[in-house]
C-alpha cells in the first residue's frame, strides 16, 4: 500500500461520512456526505480532466485536487474517519440489481458492461480505479439501473428475436434509478402515507430526463430503456424516434451509424430543436416570442403528457405525479403546462403553490384534489452515501 494512500477509521460512534463520487470521462464530482444525518460536509466538481491545457492530467490527479480543495475548507481527510467511498456507476447491466462492495471481480464486469453505456461506464471505471488507490476503505458501486431490476417482463422485454436479446443482454434497464427511488420514498413522506399503498408517476427533469411508474415503491415501468437515449425528450438527446430513422437516416443523409449515435445523443432534444440546451435559456426565448423555442417547449411538454397518461393506464390510477430534479423542481412554466388539461383525470395545480419558490419538498395541487402534484427535491448523492452505509456497515 502507497505511503500516500488514505486510510479510513474503524472506531466504532462518532461522525463517519461517506465521500460520494460520480466520475465523468473529463470531471470529477464529489461530495462528504454522513448518511445519518444527510449532513453535506462539503463538495465540488474538477472539470476539464485530461483536456488540453489542464492542469489535471487524470483522475487521479483529480483526487489530489479533490484533496486540496477540502483541506482549503477545513477538512483533511487524513484525519476524517471515512466511512467508505460511493460511486454512482450508471449501467450495471443484468448483473447489478443491488449495490455492490467493489473489488477486482466487480470492476471488471463493470468494465465489460461498457458496450451498453459507452459513454459512462468507462469513465466511472477510471474513477473508481484512482479512488481505490487513492482511499484504502471499502468502496461501493451504486447502480442507476438497479432500482428498475424489479420492472416486470412485459415492461422490460423488447419484442425483438429472443436469442439475439439473451446473447447481447437486450432488455429496458431503465436509468436515473437512485433519483427515483429516493424521490418516491420522499413522496410518501411529505404525504404521510404509506409508501406500499401509493400509485406514483415521477417525472425527473434535469439535461436528461426520465419517467418512472412506481407502485408501492416498486418501480413498473420507465421511460429510458438499453440506453438513456430513449424515452422523453432532454436537453440534447432526441429521446423516442421512428427506429427506421437509423437507417433512412444512413441510406438518405449517409450518415455512418457512429454519427447518427452522436447525433442522437449529442445534437439533438431541445438544443437540436431550439438552438439552446439549457431549459432556462429556452424559457428567455419563449418569453420573447421566439417560434423556434415554443416548438421546442410544446414537444417537451407533449412528449411528457404522454407518459403521464400511459402510466396512468398501467397504474390503474394514480395517488401522486412527482416533478424532481433541476428542470423538474425549478420551472413553474412547464408544471403548468404538463399538469394543464388534465383535470378531468384528477390532475391539476394551484397556480399560487406551483409559482412560489422553494428548495423544500411541497404539494402543489389544491387542497383536496384526488391526485396529489408535488415537487421533491431529489438527493442522489445522500441516496448514494446511505445505501453505502447501509451495505458495508
Amino acid at each position: 500500500m502507497s505511503d500516500n494512500k488514505i486510510q479510513g477509521s474503524g472506531a466504532a460512534g462518532g461522525v463517519q461520512p461517506v465521500l460520494v463520487l460520480n466520475a465523468g470521462s473529463s470531471s470529477l464530482k464529489y461530495q462528504l456526505v454522513v448518511p445519518e444525518t444527510g449532513e453535506k460536509q462539503a463538495g465540488g466538481t474538477i472539470e476539464r480532466i485530461g483536456e488540453s491545457g489542464s492542469d489535471v492530467a487524470d483522475h487521479s490527479a483529480a483526487l489530489a485536487r479533490m484533496t486540496d480543495e477540502l483541506r482549503a475548507d477545513g477538512i483533511d481527510l487524513r484525519s476524517v474517519p471515512l466511512r467508505a467511498v460511493g460511486h454512482r456507476v450508471v449501467h450495471g447491466g443484468p448483473d447489478f440489481s443491488e449495490p455492490v462492495v467493489i473489488d477486482d471481480a466487480v470492476l471488471d464486469r463493470v468494465r465489460e458492461l461498457s458496450a451498453l453505456a459507452p459513454l459512462h461506464n468507462p469513465a466511472a471505471v477510471t474513477g473508481i480505479e484512482a479512488a481505490r488507490e487513492h482511499f484504502d476503505v471499502p468502496h461501493v458501486a451504486v447502480f442507476d439501473t438497479a432500482f428498475f431490476s424489479s420492472l416486470p417482463p412485459e415492461a422490460s422485454t423488447y419484442a425483438v428475436p429472443r436469442d439475439l436479446a439473451e446473447k447481447h443482454a437486450i432488455r429496458r434497464y431503465g436509468f436515473h434509478g437512485t433519483s427515483h427511488q429516493w424521490v418516491s420514498q420522499a413522496a410518501a413522506e411529505l404525504l404521510d402515507r404509506p409508501l406500499g399503498e401509493l400509485r406514483q408517476v415521477i417525472l425527473h427533469l434535469g439535461n436528461g430526463c426520465s419517467a418512472s411508474a412506481v407502485r408501492g415503491g416498486v418501480a413498473v415501468d420507465t421511460s429510458m430503456g438499453l440506453t438513456p437515449l430513449q424515452g422523453l425528450v432532454m436537453g440534447t438527446r432526441s429521446g423516442d424516434v421512428d427506429p427506421g430513422l437509423h437507417a433512412y437516416l444512413g441510406r438518405e443523409a449517409g450518415l455512418s451509424l457512429k454519427e447518427i449515435d452522436t447525433l442522437l445523443n449529442k445534437k439533438s432534444g431541445v438544443l437540436g430543436l431550439s438552438g439552446v440546451n439549457d431549459f432556462r435559456e429556452l424559457e428567455k426565448c419563449l418569453a420573447g416570442g421566439d417560434a423556434e423555442a415554443r416548438l421546442a417547449f410544446d414537444v417537451v411538454v407533449h412528449r411528457l403528457k404522454h407518459y403521464v397518461g400511459a402510466y396512468l393506464a398501467i397504474l390503474g390510477g394514480i395517488d401522486v405525479l412527482v416533478f424532481t430534479a433541476g428542470i423538474g423542481e425549478n420551472s413553474i412554466a412547464l408544471r403548468a403546462a404538463v399538469t394543464e388539461g388534465l383535470e378531468g383525470l384528477g390532475i391539476s395545480i394551484d397556480r399560487a403553490r406551483n409559482g412560489a419558490r422553494s428548495k423544500q419538498a411541497r404539494v402543489i395541487s389544491p387542497q383536496g384534489s384526488r391526485v396529489a402534484v408535488a415537487v421533491v427535491p431529489t438527493n442522489e448523492e445522500l441516496a448514494i452515501a446511505r445505501q453505502t452505509a447501509e451495505l458495508v456497515g
